[in-house]
């Protein structure tokens, strides 16, 4: 028992926390979105999809000084479920999903500040879910297009209000909060929107987005 009790002290604690919020998520879908008919399979596909895009978040292409970074379309999973299974279901699982990036690599100097660099921006990921009705074959791509720019801006506003020190001397904050985040979340997005278009992944989106409302 004793051997067995140290191996799970050995798994790091953000391991258990990215397990714990899992958890809540399943349990807070349930009961803030009861009109929506979820089951395991749609609580299971959230699980993976944050886990895929947690995993994603790891493999930096581009790690910026203060905060952001460019990925693999790590944010990709998370507007798939999104798209899938709505809005509401979509924003509870990029707020998850922007949890676990506060406890991955923190750069927070307040709560405002937190809630407009990962709970709004993240959240608001479920922005493509409204393009589901649209009756066109790119709907889901525009979709990520969309939820990017909005990721974007609020990244933006928090760097006018936050981090406006860090501008050069005589460079307007919005200026260099603009280049900052277009070159780093911008990017990261770009990387999204260019994935979103290819065929098989859109008709992917689609596909599990009917499966979803079967």
């Amino acid at each position: 028992m004793e051997e067995i009790f140290g191996k799970f002290l050995e798994i790091p604690a953000a391991t258990w926390i990215a397990l714990a919020l899992i958890v809540a998520f399943g349990v807070i879908l349930a009961l803030v979105t009861p009109k929506v008919k979820w089951n395991a399979k749609m609580l299971a596909t959230g699980a993976l999809c944050i886990a895929i895009g947690f995993v994603l978040s790891y493999i930096r292409l581009v790690h910026m000084p203060q905060g952001g970074s460019i990925t693999p379309a790590s944010m990709l999973p998370v507007m798939m479920f999104a798209y899938a299974y709505g809005f509401g279901p979509g924003i509870l699982c990029g707020v998850a999903y922007g949890i676990l990036q506060m406890f991955q690599d923190p750069y927070i100097v307040g709560w405002v500040q937190a809630a407009l660099d990962y709970i709004l921006p993240f959240g608001l990921l479920a922005l493509v879910a409204l393009f589901r009705k649209w009756d066109s074959p790119l709907n889901f791509s525009v979709g990520v297009i969309v939820a990017g720019v909005v990721r974007v801006i609020c990244h933006v506003l928090s760097g006018v209000v936050y981090f406006a020190d860090y501008a050069p001397e005589g460079m307007d904050p919005l200026v260099y909060s603009l280049g900052y985040n277009l070159t780093s979340v911008g990017v990261d997005a770009l990387i999204c929107a260019v994935i979103g278009f290819i065929p098989p992944v859109r008709r992917f989106a689609r596909n599990l987005g009917a499966r979803a409302k079967a």
